[in-house]
């Protein structure tokens, strides 16, 4: 658990999404590591949720049936609130909060069709703040 919880909190420092396919013509692949930088303020915020959800074991898998598979990250407490506060006026800059079943939501991307991939934190009136997080996983999860 010490060593997923390591990984966690590095987790912000990596790219979540799949990389493109390649296509037939693009030539050799390239595999140089990819050059990082300083993470901005707000990757405190996912760091501190990984870190908390990977402590508590408070993850599980998702998948949507068409090949992606993630975890999912859910932080409650003091970094769940951090988050939930410092996303309101991002998400009400991009129209990502809604409610739904008691409780408010705000999002990191607004939902296109369902909540799979979308990083979002809720309160319900205020309190009992959580936050689920994403992380693409890909195929080698269920080996």
């Amino acid at each position: 658990m010490r060593r997923l919880a390591a990984l966690a909190a590095l987790i912000p420092l990596a790219a979540c999404a799949h990389a493109p396919e390649p296509e037939a013509e693009a030539g050799p692949p390239n595999y140089a590591p990819i050059v990082g930088e300083t993470a901005p303020p707000h990757a405190r915020l996912y760091a501190d949720c990984f870190r908390q959800a990977a402590d508590t074991g408070s993850y599980r898998r998702a998948a949507d049936g068409g090949g992606d598979e993630l975890l999912l990250f859910t932080c409650t407490g003091a970094p769940a609130r951090a988050f939930y506060d410092a996303l309101g006026p991002w998400s009400s800059q991009i129209g990502s909060e809604f409610e739904h079943d008691g409780r408010t939501y705000r999002s990191t991307a607004r939902v296109q069709q369902n909540m799979f991939g979308v990083d979002s934190c809720s309160a319900a009136d205020g309190a009992d703040h959580r936050c689920v997080i994403t992380f693409n996983a890909g195929d080698f999860l269920d080996q």
